[in-house]
């Protein structure tokens, strides 16, 4: 029995993942879905990763969530001096990155080194994490810097899980495994070379000539279509097939328009070419679109499940509640 089959056995609901699941995900390196073999990882093409992901997420909210965020963060091993990498991904045998995409603090320049302060929220799966990945505003000779355009100059780092303090701060309805908890970082000197800049790669692996805002529309417009699976699967036990026939159509046509998607990003990267603005754009469009009508449709289905979907501990409720948590993600609101 493969370990994803081990997974779907496993208990979820709970606060925090429990050691058995942590040992099944290191064990499938699930945490290394996009890392190059030479890096020990699994290195899979990008619909390989997020049928994966989809599995995962229809398995369990929480697991998909999770295993999305964190993978995502293990995917900037790409844009990492190879130093870097080799520092961060050889010297630890199972090396979990995870952090904040929010520009909540400040790094001081000082010499090749930058000094970090701030608070950062949003940190998935924060209690399994070996580092931190954070976004900082940079301050050179004391003042804040800017590009052309106004926006503030800033940088992504990379930093061990010793130099932040968890906070004890994700108190939601659902996914409440993510464990999603804010950090804060207090005078932490970090050398440049644990900097990086989105969209600036190192490695060749086609995975890593992808447009980072579509590689994270995917990765989490696929979690949605996950759970809302797992929802029509519990639901069926409750509801005739027939009933349920349209509400299938809508995650079919979801999953399609995704790894057509997919596909035609995989062809794109094969040849070189890149995704322009305008299909990036009607990308997002469209998956914030899906979104919406896969949100429309559970909340549809649920007054008509009866008290047992009202009950904390069935699993209709668990899934209900951590779909719409996941809701909260500012990328398909906006």
């Amino acid at each position: 029995m493969s370990n994803l089959a081990k997974l779907n056995k496993q208990d979820f609901g709970k606060s925090v993942f429990d050691a058995e699941t942590l040992k099944l995900i290191a064990e499938e390196q699930l945490w290394k879905i996009w890392v190059p073999k030479t890096y020990d990882g699994l290195e899979l093409a990008l619909t390989e990763g997020l049928k994966t992901l989809q599995q995962l997420a229809s398995i369990d909210g929480s697991l998909g969530w999770t295993v999305t965020l964190c993978s995502g963060a293990n995917y900037f091993i790409g844009n990492l001096l190879p130093t870097t990498a080799s520092t961060i991904f050889k010297a630890s045998a199972n090396p979990i990155l995870g952090g904040s995409g929010g520009l909540f603090g400040t790094a001081h320049k000082e010499g090749d080194h930058y000094r970090l302060n701030g608070t950062w929220k949003y940190a998935t799966g924060a209690p399994y994490l070996t580092h931190f990945t954070l976004n900082a505003k940079i301050i050179e000779n004391g003042k804040e810097t800017f590009n052309e355009d106004g926006s503030p100059v800033f940088k992504s780092f990379v930093i061990p899980r010793e130099a932040v303090h968890i906070i004890d701060d994700w108190h939601t309805m659902g996914l409440q495994a993510t464990a999603t908890q804010s950090f804060a970082v207090t005078d932490h000197l970090v050398h440049q070379d644990f900097s990086f800049v989105y969209n600036e790669f190192y490695l060749p692996q086609d995975i890593f000539k992808i447009n980072f805002r579509v590689f994270a529309d995917l990765t989490l417009w696929v979690n949605y279509i996950g759970m809302a699976q797992h929802y029509l699967a519990e639901a069926s036990k409750l509801l005739e097939q027939k009933t349920l026939e349209q509400s299938h159509k809508i995650t079919t046509e979801a999953t399609n328009q995704l790894f057509n998607y997919a596909q035609q990003i995989e062809t794109i990267t094969a040849d070189n070419a890149v995704f322009t603005a305008v299909q990036i754009e009607e990308l997002h469009t469209t998956a914030a679109a899906s979104v919406k009508r896969l949100s429309q449709l559970l909340i549809e289905l649920h007054p008509r499940l009866g008290i047992k979907a009202a009950s904390s501990q069935h699993p209709l409720n668990l899934i209900f509640r951590d779909y719409f948590t996941a809701t909260q993600h500012h990328i398909f609101t906006r």
